[in-house]
């Protein structure tokens, strides 16, 4: 499980005197802590390794966010602080699917669902997440769904 490896990842932190990446885990297990708790009021629960995925997913979206306006404002060190963290997180992350079997996956289900035009995108985007959520970048799988049915 990814918790195991995070947990596995923070003790090695912290004997090797790594404190970019000790405080890098912290923020991630915080995070899912959050999560977790979030989750307590829902009837049912998610898989532990997709929900993990989602945390981590959103994290890594939200620093890469905050690059970009730091490299706007000319903070680079501050920019690259958020990398040394994206870095880290990445390393918990499954692998992410190619380009080309991001699109051979949307051309699968495009087919299945019999989806002809934009009014699909929805349902396409749908099935997507429903399979592929944790080894998919969804913004970008978004663009590439929206110009397969274009």
């Amino acid at each position: 499980m990814i918790r195991d490896d995070i947990k596995a990842a923070q003790i090695a932190a912290m004997k090797a005197g790594d404190k970019e990446s000790r405080n890098a885990i912290s923020l991630i297990q915080s995070a899912i802590k959050n999560r977790d708790i979030e989750e307590r009021t829902k009837a049912q629960p998610n898989d532990d390794d997709t929900l993990v995925v989602e945390v981590l997913q959103k994290m890594v979206k939200q620093r890469r966010e905050s690059i970009e306006m730091f490299r706007k404002g000319d903070r680079e060190e501050l920019a690259k602080a958020e990398e040394a963290e994206v870095a880290v997180i990445e390393r918990f992350l499954p692998a992410q699917m190619s380009e080309a079997e991001t699109a051979a996956a949307i051309e699968a289900i495009k087919a299945e669902l019999g989806a002809s035009g934009m009014k699909d995108m929805g349902r396409v985007m749908a099935e997507l997440k429903a399979r592929h959520a944790s080894s998919l970048d969804m913004s970008k799988a978004s663009a590439a769904v929206k110009a397969a049915l274009s």
